[in-house]
């Protein structure tokens, strides 16, 4: 049998919803990031650098972009004979075909893939955070602390530790409490969902919820192992992590990238993030261009001005528009004279002549204020805004609109247009 001594298993079939129009059509851990790169990016480098070279892959929700760019695993080296990356759908057994109902779930499905390794050790993680880690220190950690369970954890504003698990440790880090989003936390070191297992424990753990409903980590397999006497201690982080699940969270985290000293940086030499290109073109800048600040994709062709941006590959941005404060991703075309202030443009968004988007005031988005906020204007992928609209703040736009779906050439704060069918 073949024994690897820690695989990964990586969650990457989330919706993605609070991400709005951005995730309509694609996984969110398949949604651009920092120009090249996609969210998924990130774990996937971070278990090459660290020296796993066994990871699962589970996908659910629009897998077709995700797995087209995942392929064979190659740009993370991540094509071996033995082990390498393997996506892992939901599939239909003799009995029943199932849809993964919760992460614990998800993982439990896939027992006979992991079986098949033998390993010492299982690493879970999510495929929808931004952050470096070495895996390996916190694998040492959780051996030399004969760790059953070892949870990697940071501390966050007491004000924002309702929005994750929990922890509460003594003195040399074991946890003795671990609460799931409470309302009042005790305590401000927060679960960042990564987790090492020794495989005899969560296997254990997997067979006797198997019959839960949407089976969790957080609500389900960690109270067990608590309430079993297991050894479960807190593995504190310090580096950057960010979870880009909103699109204010998001937006900073790509804005963050172009600070003078970015607080994640991505041209380090020693810890590479890896991706899979498919633009070998060099971008072009016209004699009129005007670029300050920017991270700027290959294959771009830019005769306009961006300031404080993030571009994505083959984004063309015409003389006279002015691209600020936004990020445009993949193949998305401004054309001449029009201004973009805090906009998210989706891949392969065509937005005409003369147009305004991130004017005005800002107002409450009327049909989805939980989403569409922060000022922001969000345009969904593929589509099409005629020439000469004005757009103001927190909307979002899906689908190939025309002048009749803008009442006076505008889309006032807090309006969106999402076209029937479009969405499908």
């Amino acid at each position: 049998m073949i024994k690897k001594e820690m695989i990964a298993m990586l969650l990457a079939g989330g919706q993605g919803s609070r991400l709005g129009v951005l995730t309509s059509k694609v996984a969110k851990p398949a949604v651009s990031f920092g120009g090249k790169y996609r969210i998924i990016d990130f774990p996937l480098s971070n278990c090459i650098n660290s020296g796993v070279d066994t990871v699962g892959v589970l996908t659910q929700y629009q897998p077709l972009r995700l797995n087209a760019h995942i392929g064979i695993g190659i740009p993370w080296d991540l094509d071996r004979n033995v082990g390498g990356v393997t996506v892992l759908p939901p599939y239909e057994k003799s009995t029943s075909s199932e849809w993964y109902t919760g992460t614990a779930n998800a993982i439990y499905q896939n027992l006979e893939y992991m079986e098949s390794y033998n390993p010492e050790y299982v690493l879970i993680l999510s495929g929808d955070h931004i952050y470096k880690m070495d895996y390996t220190v916190m694998l040492d950690y959780h051996k030399a602390n004969n760790a059953d369970v070892t949870i990697a954890a940071m501390p966050v504003p007491i004000e924002e530790a309702s929005r994750f698990g929990v922890v509460i440790t003594d003195e040399n880090n074991r946890i003795k409490e671990f609460e799931e989003k409470p309302a009042q936390p005790r305590s401000n070191l927060a679960s960042m969902g990564i987790y090492i297992f020794s495989w005899k424990v969560l296997k254990e753990a997997l067979i006797k919820l198997k019959d839960q409903p949407e089976c969790d980590f957080g609500k389900h397999i960690i109270p067990y192992c608590f309430s079993n006497d297991m050894r479960l201690f807190a593995y504190e982080f310090n580096g950057y992590w960010k979870d880009v699940g909103t699109l204010s969270s998001y937006w900073e985290a790509n804005m963050e990238l172009i600070d003078i000293i970015p607080v994640f940086n991505l041209y380090e030499e020693f810890w590479k993030i890896y991706t899979k290109s498919d633009a070998p073109q060099p971008g072009y800048l016209g004699v009129n261009s005007r670029v300050e600040r920017c991270i700027i994709a290959e294959s771009t062709e830019i005769e306009g001005t961006v300031l404080n941006s993030v571009i994505g590959p083959g984004v063309v941005v015409e003389e006279g528009a002015v691209v600020r404060d936004s990020i445009v991703m993949k193949d998305s075309v401004i054309k001449k004279g029009t201004v973009l202030d805090r906009c998210i443009v989706a891949e392969g968004v065509v937005i005409g002549e003369n147009c305004e988007l991130g004017i005005g005031d800002e107002a409450e988005n009327r049909s989805f204020p939980k989403i569409y906020k922060g000022g922001l204007v969000t345009i969904g992928e593929k589509s099409v805004i005629p020439k000469g609209v004005k757009i103001g703040k927190n909307t979002a736009i899906f689908g190939e609109t025309e002048l009749e779906d803008y009442p006076d050439g505008m889309l006032e704060a807090g309006g969106t247009i999402i076209k029937v069918g479009e969405e499908e």
